[in-house]
């Protein structure tokens, strides 16, 4: 990558739709946009001014399309760089002549996710800032792009420096005491040192609380439909989706695959799963079914257990129960229109159980909720004042940073050397900095930004 090219892309998704727009980034933009556009009177481009006119090929004098052209001067834009974008109509075709044009006239093809990565490397946005980007445009959900929001509006990354702020006063204490070993540290000072240390730690302990919430809002959640055949798995993925996406019968086994649907419950991402009933089958299609169910329960988020109350437990109910052992489930009792002839015992008498009917919808919406709660606990992740980590990658840095700051507390009460005790503190500023970009590797970068689609 050449940070210092004139870089080019079409920014909108391809297709037909009414407008497309490409996007050039560098100190070619001005001229590339001069030469390509025709408007009358010609004056040149003020900065963040709309310009209507035509989009011309130089050498036919053929007239591409009619267009709106923006030029927007570094560094107030989106690269920090200078900025021209072109809207022309947005056929597939018309769309990739401008870009061919554009190309053609001195810039290169962005790579994907350039334009988000100049703005990193040019100091408008941190790293947490860029992913958020990425974040905001796969949002399913009210929430998860609110939280995606907040991320990319700084409030994590304030979050991350107030930790670094304290762990950087503690390492110029340390260090001034290397500096000038003949200025020993007191006992209240070096209280002070350890006090530090120990509040980030607990800062670090408060962003890490929050990740679970945060990771299922980011990326949403498994929730599989199990229980023995008939006792309404599909009746009640036909009633959350409110439409009939299952068949249902009275036949034992309707069900043989996997279905899966996502859907929007309260803010949270949730892919919804019904499979086969778990049953003993001479039918080698349906038993391949039933396997199937069996290796989803091991790896989905969380795993509705479904009862029908008008049956009393047998044999394929105790084969589910050995396999939730462990796991993740609330007790789904339905049927309850029905006369009630189960007799529920151990574990399930002390686990969250939710009594609904899918033949009347009551307690679907407590069922709903009660998914809702297991995951977000009922916070309101739509605030303002809501951030979360979200991130594999920040969680494992933040572990990291709080891993070094422990073995600091450790080494400082058994007396180790301050030179000691330094590195400790610089390892935890540097997984802080992987956090944020300042130290992350251009593997890494690449990695993140590979992940955009070329144009942002």
């Amino acid at each position: 990558m050449y940070i210092h090219d004139t870089i080019a892309a079409i920014c909108t998704p391809l297709g037909e739709g009414g407008i497309g727009i490409v996007r050039i980034s560098g100190d070619q933009a001005r001229q590339i946009g001069s030469t390509i556009f025709s408007r009358k009177p010609d004056g040149g481009f003020q900065s963040h001014r709309f310009y209507y006119g035509s989009i011309i090929d130089p050498g036919s004098g053929a007239t591409l399309d009619e267009a709106l052209v923006v030029f927007m001067q570094g560094p107030r834009s989106y690269t920090c760089e200078d900025v021209l974008e072109i809207q022309c109509h947005g056929g597939y075709l018309l769309v990739q002549r401008v870009l061919g044009l554009v190309l053609s006239h001195g810039a290169r093809l962005a790579e994907p996710g350039e334009f988000t990565r100049r703005a990193f490397i040019n100091g408008r946005i941190d790293l947490i800032q860029a992913e958020a980007v990425i974040d905001i445009i796969r949002c399913k959900t009210d929430a998860s792009l609110s939280l995606a929001q907040h991320q990319h509006a700084g409030l994590l990354s304030r979050q991350i420096d107030a930790v670094r702020e304290g762990i950087v006063n503690a390492l110029a204490h340390v260090e001034a005491h290397i500096d000038f070993p003949e200025e020993e540290i007191e006992a209240d000072g070096f209280a002070d040192i350890a006090g530090t240390v120990v509040k980030a730690r607990e800062s670090i302990d408060e962003i890490l609380a929050g990740f679970a919430e945060g990771r299922a809002l980011r990326e949403g959640v498994s929730v599989l439909l199990a229980g023995k055949p008939n006792v309404g798995k599909s009746s009640l993925l036909n009633s959350i989706l409110r439409e009939k996406r299952a068949i249902v019968t009275a036949i034992p086994g309707t069900t043989r695959d996997v279905i899966e649907e996502v859907v929007n419950i309260h803010g949270l991402p949730v892919r919804i799963m019904d499979t086969a009933g778990i049953c003993e089958s001479d039918d080698d299609i349906e038993s391949e079914g039933v396997q199937l169910a069996l290796d989803k329960i091991s790896r989905a988020d969380l795993v509705l257990y479904m009862l029908d109350v008008s049956r009393p437990l047998d044999s394929n109910d105790r084969r589910i129960e050995d396999e939730l052992e462990g796991r993740n489930f609330i007790v789904v009792l339905n049927k309850c229109d029905l006369p009630e002839v189960i007799s529920l015992h151990g574990t399930f008498l002390a686990h969250e159980a939710v009594r609904i009917s899918t033949l009347n919808g009551d307690g679907v919406d407590r069922l709903l909720q009660a998914i809702h709660t297991r995951f977000l606990h009922a916070r309101a992740v739509d605030s303002r004042e809501y951030v979360a980590l979200s991130n594999v990658r920040h969680r494992d840095s933040l572990e990291k940073c709080a891993a070094a700051l422990q073995r600091f507390t450790a080494n400082a009460m058994g007396g180790l050397y301050p030179e000691l005790l330094a590195i400790e503190l610089r390892e935890a500023l540097h997984a802080l900095g992987e956090i944020t970009g300042e130290t992350t590797t251009d593997d890494i970068l690449d990695q993140i930004f590979k992940q955009f689609c070329i144009g942002k």
